[in-house]
């Protein structure tokens, strides 16, 4: 698979690899940007561990890793990827993303999110789209539910955290024969 270029008017989103995450080293080291990840990319080496991980990822076709830019702050402004790509049973996960605090709250992860489910349903042709999201994180889970998704349940212990906690997990997904009444509804404006 060819990495896509997922691009609009707010947005674009391309390949994040082990040339351009360096963009990212500051947003990255923002305190408590991933409170609720499994994850470590608080020093630049985390970061490129992250990245590289990613990359492996992607070149085993299991993920496609990108690196964010907000074209109306004309800043990068995180990282984001299609991840756990079955291929066979057309179901992936849009997740590990994660924006720097002065685009939270704005509509940009609403039309990253409209990209990647249009790219997902529309050129992918998948079936499904799950997103994983700790029980605790309240406004991550708010964001994806303004999306369209709706809970599926909730995976009882099953992540274990950096400093030893066993983090639930909420799990949400849209279906592609939801999409179209999705598309007109929520994202009618784009």
């Amino acid at each position: 698979m060819n990495a896509p270029h997922l691009e609009n008017d707010f947005v674009k989103l391309t390949l994040l690899d082990l040339s351009n995450f360096k963009h990212l080293t500051e947003i990255a080291s923002q305190k408590d940007l991933l409170l609720y990840s499994p994850s470590d990319i608080s020093t630049p080496e985390a970061l490129r561990e992250y990245v590289q991980t990613a990359v492996d990822e992607y070149y085993h076709k299991t993920a496609v890793p990108f690196i964010i830019f907000d074209k109306t702050k004309n800043l990068y402004a995180g990282s984001t990827r299609f991840g756990l790509i079955n291929w066979k049973n057309k179901v992936l996960h849009i997740g590990w993303t994660w924006i720097g605090k002065e685009f939270q709250g704005t509509a940009l992860n609403k039309h990253m999110k409209f990209l990647m489910l249009q790219y997902a349903f529309e050129t992918l042709e998948f079936e499904k789209v799950e997103f994983r999201i700790d029980e605790r994180n309240l406004r991550s889970r708010k964001a994806v539910e303004k999306t369209g998704s709706r809970l599926e349940g909730t995976l009882r212990s099953d992540t274990l955290m950096l400093d030893g906690f066993r983090r639930n997990t909420c799990c949400y997904w849209i279906l592609k024969s939801e999409w179209n009444t999705i598309k007109a509804k929520i994202f009618k404006d784009f």
